[in-house]
């Protein structure tokens, strides 16, 4: 009779076994639904393990802590979504290529725009993304908007309100895309014009 392996002794399935970049990817696929479900400070790594399947032991092969796992989950979000959207420009295909890239990866963009921001240890990734929408927006701007403070306003506002109205637009199931993105940008329109308001017009402040 052969000699049962501690897996089946257990009575649990064998871990597959993958190729070290599949296994990081799927490691990280669970961490992120993990960290999107309960946050960063009640997920452990025990949680992002059973999630994945496998052992805490093959986890800690990949990464050396929970923060650096949580790290490269956000750091893969950043690269896809640059690789959808694009990094240094803001136009007709900027809206409907976010929706895009909320809509394939909701719950890496919910992380990296919603809970990471509530993360102290996270919150320099946050604030460089930030800081880099607002300058990209206000190069874009400058060709529809005089310099000035509300040149700055607009370029503040836009992204914002742009992420909060994705991430909004996910919340609710991501109904039709291509009305969303319209939206969206008639919003945008809306804060350019009021951008462009005269100091004598009774409506500007």
């Amino acid at each position: 009779m052969a000699e049962k392996t501690p897996a089946a002794a257990a009575g649990t399935a064998p871990v597959k076994r993958l190729r070290k970049a599949e296994r990081r990817e799927q490691i990280l696929d669970a961490a992120t639904r993990s960290f999107a479900r309960a946050g960063f400070t009640a997920t452990s790594l025990d949680d992002v393990a059973t999630e994945a399947g496998i052992t805490r032991v093959l986890l800690y092969r990949h990464f050396d802590s929970k923060a650096d796992l949580y790290r490269a989950v956000l750091d893969r979000a950043c690269l896809r979504l640059a690789n959808t959207v694009g990094e240094d420009s803001f136009d007709d295909k900027s809206i409907p290529a976010l929706l895009q890239a909320a809509s394939a990866d909701p719950d890496g963009f919910r992380l990296l725009f919603r809970h990471a921001a509530r993360e102290p240890e996270f919150r320099d990734l946050i604030d460089t993304l930030t800081r880099a929408s607002r300058e990209i927006a206000q190069q874009n701007l400058a060709q529809r908007i005089p310099a000035g403070p509300w040149l700055e306003w607009a370029a503040q506002v836009i992204p914002a309100m742009t992420i909060e109205a994705v991430i909004a637009w996910l919340d609710a199931g991501r109904p039709n895309p291509d009305l969303a993105a319209a939206r969206i940008r008639q919003a945008v329109d809306g804060v350019i014009h009021a951008a462009h308001l005269s100091p004598a017009d009774p409506t500007a402040s």
